[in-house]
């Protein structure tokens, strides 16, 4: 097997390595961004999106197919899984600056049109993990994003919760 509902499946002997290469040269091309110049980072470190950030707003089917078809890309790319989460919370009420934001996620994908997940053999059975979280992040409600990501062997499993302020991790 080698290509499977828009994902790209590279087989060795100690190794298998999926990507959605062609899928996503296909949405910047529906988007007309093919073109586009790219960026290092899916978003800003600092940006902080809002429901009501006094923008224009955007056209919402665009919106929404835009980020359906990029949610749909991060069956094979944990490194957008974040900023597309935070974006997605914006279908329904689409500012320009939201779409601003999406489009620098498209100018990321060009720039990494080869990244991919990679599941390898191993000789050691070793779990680490990692955790991070932002305090009372989002504008609209003041509630807190906390992800953590465990790798073990050569796979990779992660989990982003939105949080109430007061809420403890667990």
């Amino acid at each position: 097997m080698s290509y499977f509902l828009g994902m790209e499946i590279e087989q060795e002997e100690d190794k298998i390595f999926i990507c959605q290469r062609k899928y996503a040269k296909e949405i910047l091309k529906k988007f007309n961004m093919e073109n586009c110049k790219s960026m290092n980072t899916p978003m800003c470190q600092k940006e902080k999106l809002g429901k009501d950030d006094g923008a224009e707003q955007a056209d919402e089917t665009l919106y929404r197919s835009l980020i359906g078809c990029l949610m749909y890309l991060t069956a094979t790319r944990p490194d957008i899984l974040h900023v597309v989460s935070v974006l997605s919370r914006f279908m329904n009420c689409a500012s320009e600056s939201h779409f601003k934001a999406v489009k620098r996620v498209l100018r990321y994908v060009k720039g990494t049109l080869s990244y991919g997940i990679k599941f390898s053999t191993c000789q050691s059975f070793k779990l680490q993990g990692y955790s991070d979280s932002d305090w009372a992040g989002s504008l609209d409600d003041m509630k807190s994003t906390s992800g953590y990501c465990f790798s073990f062997v050569s796979g990779v499993f992660r989990k982003n919760k939105k949080l109430l302020h007061n809420q403890q991790l667990k």
